[in-house]
Order: C-alpha cells, then structure tokens, then sequence
C-alpha cells in the first residue's frame, strides 16, 4: 500500500448519505484498498466473509503522518464507534427502485498487544467496492493523505465523481448536508455551517488535493438554499503538508511546532492580526468565509487554524508577526 494505491467506491455508495468521523474514514479507506488487493489476487475468503481484514497502526501512521500515541488512540476509539454508523443509499431492483440502510461492518475489534483493527465489511458493502463493471469512483488515497477534516474527505469524494465534466449537479441545502454527514440539529446557521464545514472543506481539497474548486450558492428569499460546485483538475502537484515531530525545529521560522502551541491567546491573537500575517496568508480564506466578515471572526479563525496546523505558517519568523504594526480593525 502506498500513496497511488486506489480507493474505489461504487457511485451510489460515493453519492450515499452517512455521518463518519475522520478517523473512521481513514480506516474505512485503508480496508477498501486492502479488500481490492486481495481481490484482485482472487482471494476469495476476504470477500466471502471467512477473514476479517487486518489493518495495523503502523499503516495508518504511515499512510496519515499522525504520530503513534495519537493513533493507537484513535483507532481504538474508532473501533468502538465504527459498528454503529450506517449509510443510506438507492438502488434499482427488479420491484423498484429501492432506499436501502446497512451497516458499514458486521464486526470490528481492536487488539491492543498488536495496535491492530480487524473489521469485516457488511454484504452490502462487498460489491459497492470489489465489482469492476459497475459505475466506479477512484482516486489515489494519497490525494485525501494530508485533509485533516472529515467534511473535506468526504466533500473531496462527492466532487471527484463528478470530475469529468468539470461542475456537479446542484445539491439542496439539506440534501447536501446530509451527504456531507452533517449531524441532525448541527451548525443550523448558514454562517456556523459554512465556517465549520463548507469553506474550512474548500480551503483543504484546494491546498492539498489534486483538484481547485469553487461554489456558487443559491438563494430561495433571503436564504440560502442550494450549492453547485466548480472542478479543475490540477496540473501542477500541490505541496503536501510535512509529517513530522512537532519537536522538530523549523528551518524557517527557528521554532517547534510545539513552540507555536505554547503561544497564550493574546499572542496568537497580535500575530494573526498583524499586517504582515495578513498580508501573507489572507489568500488562504475563501472570500465568502464568515473569517471575513470583521476583525474579531479574522482573529479566532486564525488563531485557531495556526495553533492546529503551524507547519502552514512559515512564510516569516513568529517573532516578526509578533513585533509587526496592527492591522486596522474592520
């Protein structure tokens, strides 16, 4: 397995409509990949339920740059939860087009001595990603390596079936929300579920993914009510984030990334509101981004961004935002 290995899902498992953490993903993307390999080497007990498939830690980690605490954690937690998520989905039968629920797995258990997670996928599951005749979506896990927000992976999946002629249908608000596995009852507001969900998604699959996209949002009244998306297939390949130790001092700017998490919240706030850190990475939100919208939404977006990712914020040293001029409040 390595960052060309290809998920594949069936479109109207792409197109289903579920709620998955990130984690839950990743582990759910490390099994396809490991399901079709056997299957292609026609090792039929995997796909006739008589193994479960083995995904180590230490593939995880490699695949996801997360270090090795943090992943035996969240695999573990992932396992527990895992067994109860479903997704829905339409399939045509003889009788009908059908609105089918199922699980994702019939059983998962994590083994601690060995860091390892064992799941069988449900017999739903097995052709909407072992078939090879049906209506395929594939990309290079590699592409969704480095999204650390599961809205991202999953807008990354429902845009990439849709690559080939370059824009998606238009998804109404609630339809989208739902393919996006957006809980019930969560961010309501447009403002929260676009800063939360929608742009934070944009911002990643432009910085990190082989595709740039755009959307264009309608309006029923005053509400917002409906998306449409752009698709551009990149040419050049993007940077991708570094998996490193965040004791590893940084070239650029002479501090750790732990270093940058120590900052207390007056400092982090001087640094994101000063004019060079304004200047150097304004570009990096999206116009319609609620960060826009006044001084203090700019402030907590940032900071918040650049306690979680500081490896994206090297352009100058901390010190320099620190001691540079504020800029005005708007």
């Amino acid at each position: 397995m390595n960052d060309k290995s290809l998920v594949v899902k069936e479109n109207s498992l792409i197109q289903a409509s579920y709620t998955l953490s990130l984690v839950e993903q990743r582990l759910l993307l490390l099994a396809i990949i490991v399901i079709r390999e056997h299957t292609h080497k026609n090792e039929l007990d995997y796909i006739a339920f008589d193994k479960p498939i083995e995904i180590y830690a230490d593939a995880y980690i490699k695949q996801f740059g997360v270090h090795r605490q943090t992943a035996y954690k969240n695999l573990k937690e992932a396992s527990k939860t895992l067994f109860a998520r479903q997704f829905s989905y339409q399939e045509k039968r003889q009788k009908g087009m059908a609105n089918v629920t199922s699980r994702w797995v019939s059983d998962v258990a994590y083994i601690d001595s060995e860091a390892l997670v064992e799941l069988t996928f449900s017999r739903a599951i097995i052709p909407l990603i072992t078939e090879l005749e049906s209506s395929l979506t594939s990309y290079e896990i590699g592409q969704v390596s480095n999204l650390t927000s599961g809205y991202a992976l999953r807008l990354y999946e429902l845009l990439i079936a849709w690559k080939s002629k370059g824009v998606t249908p238009k998804w109404q608000l609630e339809e989208f929300r739902r393919k996006m596995g957006v809980e019930e009852g969560k961010y309501l507001r447009m403002g929260q579920f676009k800063e939360k969900v929608l742009d934070f998604a944009v911002e990643q699959i432009n910085e990190y993914t082989d595709i740039t996209v755009k959307y264009q949002q309608y309006k029923n009244g005053r509400k917002v009510d409906a998306f449409k998306f752009t698709i551009k297939i990149d040419s050049i390949e993007k940077t991708v984030k570094p998996n490193r130790d965040p004791n590893t001092i940084d070239w650029i700017n002479n501090k750790t990334d732990n270093e940058v998490n120590a900052l207390n919240p007056k400092q982090l706030a001087r640094a994101v509101n000063s004019k060079k850190f304004m200047s150097d990475y304004a570009h990096l939100v999206m116009p319609q981004n609620p960060a826009n919208s006044s001084s203090s939404a700019w402030i907590t977006h940032m900071a918040t961004w650049l306690k979680k990712d500081p490896s994206k914020f090297t352009k100058r040293p901390m010190k320099e935002y620190l001691d540079d001029e504020q800029a005005d409040r708007f």
